[in-house]
């Protein structure tokens, strides 16, 4: 049965292995929304998509993507903090540059054919020799959604943060990029936190970005070089069967989970308390 398109699954038992190579000493390479990624320069048609770029409360430099790109069939990495540099991240376009950045956490799919129902993401932290901008090829990022008084996520502690509260169904437009160009539409259900929306992706865009249609902003058009800005609203997840096919998680569920998560482990978590960066 047809389920999905975009998930990406490795093995990590081989994944663990690969060489991570060392950075060049230049500094100043880009990294930001939609700039696709993968998790072996061997395997380049294996790729995701970075939905978010910033920093979170410790100081870490931090990029969210999908957690179902990576599959851990024997639990030693999956759903826990991982420390140590053993999973790069590189940039699809350069892998020569070395990795960008390392897994510090993700979500098993667990067996699902779309990764896990509520938190399906993924925590990077970046190398320092990289720069974070807001601006990707098609979508500049201006801070996270907000909804104060809206439906809480899933995942929040109580009380929810505005930041965990979930974006309204019927009366809210997502804007999506990914390998196809820049998408729009409606969102039609945020069941579980998980927006569906008719905006499209693509296999490989799993993890990319999503922002909210500010009310009165420009939509992306010819006009414009198909160019949007807005509050990042969540990362691509999957292609269903309901209609419209079209999944996301919400920024909501995952920034709730990483603060819940946070609370709960002492120390604290990669990601918890992350804020898109301002740089241009």
């Amino acid at each position: 049965m047809f389920r999905r398109w975009c998930v990406l699954v490795l093995s990590l038992t081989v994944l663990w292995t690969v060489a991570a190579g060392a950075a060049r000493a230049e500094t100043g390479k880009r990294v930001h929304n939609g700039m696709q990624i993968l998790f072996s320069p061997s395997t380049p048609s294996a790729f995701c998509t970075i939905g978010a770029v910033g920093n979170d409360k410790y100081g870490h430099r931090i990029a969210v993507s999908a957690g179902h790109c990576l599959n851990d069939p024997d639990g030693t990495y999956a759903d826990r903090e991982i420390p140590d540099d053993v999973a790069p991240v590189y940039d699809r376009a350069d892998p020569a540059f070395g990795p960008i950045g390392h897994v510090r956490y993700f979500k098993d799919p667990q067996g699902s054919q779309t990764g896990h129902m509520t938190k399906d993401y993924m925590i990077i932290e970046l190398v320092p020799q990289v720069t974070l901008s807001s601006q990707g090829p098609y979508l500049k990022q201006t801070g996270e959604v907000r909804v104060p008084g809206g439906t809480a996520s899933p995942n929040a502690l109580r009380p929810a943060l505005d930041s965990e509260r979930l974006l309204a169904a019927g009366n809210e437009e997502l804007i999506v990029a990914g390998q196809t160009g820049v998408w729009f539409g409606t969102i039609m259900d945020t069941t579980g936190g998980i927006y569906r929306s008719p905006a499209a992706h693509l296999t490989g865009d799993s993890g990319g970005p999503a922002v909210r249609h500010v009310p009165g902003s420009e939509l992306p058009s010819r006009e414009n070089g198909f160019q949007a800005e807005g509050p990042w609203a969540g990362i691509t997840k999957a292609i269903t069967l309901s209609l419209p096919p079209f999944e996301y998680t919400s920024s909501a569920n995952i920034l709730a989970d990483l603060r819940a998560r946070d609370a709960a482990t002492p120390g604290g978590v990669y990601g918890a308390g992350f804020e898109v960066t301002s740089n241009p």
